[in-house]
């Protein structure tokens, strides 16, 4: 259900597509976007809420007709673009000069729109997919999502980027990524090394190829690798591929993992197996509950027992400090698409000057028959890693991450405001640490909105139609026992408006608020 009680509104009932229009444009209803079913003849029918409709074969939605006018304006410039990419170096023709002004008219047209909004108003399409819109008309709590979205720089360098191999305009000898230096690619792998307090650093395609990397310089089959209980898939992955072994530190019984456990289980490991781990990767904060780990106290442990410590940062690095040196790492891991507001899949790898001659080797084989050698390529990394639109948007993305990162607490605290609101509503509890030390956080509603959905025809989805209802998306669909949720990067204001949703929510179904 899209529109909410589209069929029970007084200014609804009897109403087609048409008519509903005309109402929402006349101010009768107020709704962040509709379902609008057409017939057979590709004419507006009846109001759908989901269900089939008979007669009818394709489902159209409604959104912002701001929103929706800017995207319009958008992929109209893009035409524009694409008029001069189709052109002689020489000029335009008549032809393209005429598809031109055609073109300019249309955007004319819709920044009048967008100016003055009126009129038929059917979201676009991108050929079949749907135009994303969820960050324009939503408030999006989603887990992994929040410290992904793109700055406006980052969006506009993808526009000017989005080519395949954008970055190699100007690639030169020694033909590696990290050596080009127009766009200012080598520059900018020499700032994030600085900016995590690392040795060196290097761009990859997304964390789970940092732990790939790493892992395949540093394991053999057999031996072991120490995580968390709490740790990612992607990290076992990693070490399976390797042929090694997954040893798990266990949590305590406030799903923490701390030194002394990390400790312990090295010890276990040396006595059962009769050597000691190959190498020790712990989240600083992990994707389960998002609580910290005491990865200082842990890295301490890692280097008495001479163990190389993998910090995992996909929680942290762009949105929070990360000092290399200083928590004792030999490698960080962050995530470009997950907290760096990067294009997916992207990441980034910091490594010691220890460890760097074996993670960042190069190739030294050589063709049989032609003798080819390419020495300058690093084995790991399989050469170049993030070639075009992903690393062009991490690059313009980075000077907003750097500041962000340095108002860490002020995001916590805003996540803090929120769940006490949240927590008002009786039978809504935390399961992360609390008072929380990040955004992200692990909540159960079974005691409250799932008593709802227990008896609601709707059963879970009742909440995410709540949510949507009041412009919040991002739930986990039909979730109402435990579930999570990330507050990152919401103003105050949205912020406030967010707790008092939920609230309003609990008084539509008179739950008990204290």
């Amino acid at each position: 259900m899209i529109l909410p009680h589209s069929r029970n509104h007084p200014n609804t009932q009897g109403k087609n597509g048409l008519d509903l229009l005309v109402y929402i444009h006349m101010g009768l209803l107020s709704t962040k976007k509709l379902t609008i079913v057409k017939n057979a003849q590709g004419q507006p029918g009846d109001i759908g809420d989901g269900l089939a409709v008979p007669g009818c074969q394709e489902v159209m939605q409604l959104s912002n007709p701001r929103i929706n006018k800017t995207f319009e304006a958008l992929f109209a410039l893009e035409d524009i673009r694409e008029i001069y990419r189709q052109s002689l170096p020489a000029g335009l023709t008549e032809a393209e000069e005429q598809a031109l002004k055609q073109k300019l008219a249309e955007v004319r047209g819709y920044l009048d729109e967008i100016e003055n909004p009126g009129g038929q108003n059917y979201t676009s399409k991108i050929g079949s997919l749907d135009v994303r819109t969820r960050e324009e008309e939503y408030i999006n709590i989603h887990p992994i999502q929040a410290a992904g979205r793109l700055t406006p720089a980052a969006r506009k360098a993808i526009i000017a980027y989005g080519d395949g191999y954008s970055t190699c305009d100007f690639c030169r000898k020694p033909f590696r990524l990290d050596k080009i230096t127009r766009p200012g690619i080598q520059d900018f792998h020499e700032e994030l090394a600085k900016w995590l307090n690392a040795d060196q650093a290097r761009v990859i395609p997304g964390a789970r190829r940092g732990f790939q990397a790493v892992v395949s310089a540093l394991v053999e089959k057999g031996d072991s690798v120490i995580v968390s209980a709490l740790a990612h898939y992607t990290e076992f992955l990693a070490v399976e591929q390797a042929g090694g072994v997954i040893k798990e530190v266990p949590k305590n019984e406030k799903n923490v993992v701390t030194a002394d456990a990390t400790a312990q289980k090295i010890e276990d490991v040396k006595q059962k197996t009769g050597a000691f781990p190959k190498l020790l990767m712990i989240d600083h904060f992990d994707y389960q509950f998002a609580n910290e780990h005491d990865v200082y106290g842990i890295a301490k442990v890692a280097k008495q027992y001479g163990i190389p410590f993998l910090y995992n940062g996909a929680y942290t690095v762009g949105i929070a400090p990360v000092d290399a040196k200083k928590i004792g790492a030999d490698f960080v891991v962050g995530s470009g698409h997950k907290s760096m507001a990067s294009v997916a899949p992207s990441g980034v790898l910091a490594v010691s000057d220890e460890y760097a001659p074996k993670v960042l080797r190069t190739t030294q084989l050589a063709g049989d028959v032609t003798n080819r050698k390419f020495g300058i390529k690093e084995v790991e990394n399989l050469g170049c890693t993030l070639m075009g639109g992903t690393l062009l948007s991490m690059m313009a993305s980075f000077p907003a991450v750097k500041e962000r990162s340095l108002h860490w607490d002020e995001e916590v605290r805003k996540s803090n405001y929120f769940l006490e609101q949240f927590k008002r509503v009786q039978g809504s509890h935390v399961m992360s640490w609390w008072p929380r030390k990040h955004t992200l956080t692990r909540v159960d509603t079974t005691g409250s909105y799932n008593q709802v959905a227990e008896i609601h025809k709707r059963r879970g989805f009742f909440f995410s139609e709540e949510l949507a209802e009041r412009g919040i998306i991002g739930e986990f669909a039909g979730a109402t026992k435990t579930w999570k949720l990330n507050t990152y990067s919401l103003t105050w204001d949205q912020t406030k408006y967010l707790g008092e949703a939920f609230l309003d929510i609990a008084r539509k179904y008179d739950l008990p608020i204290n």
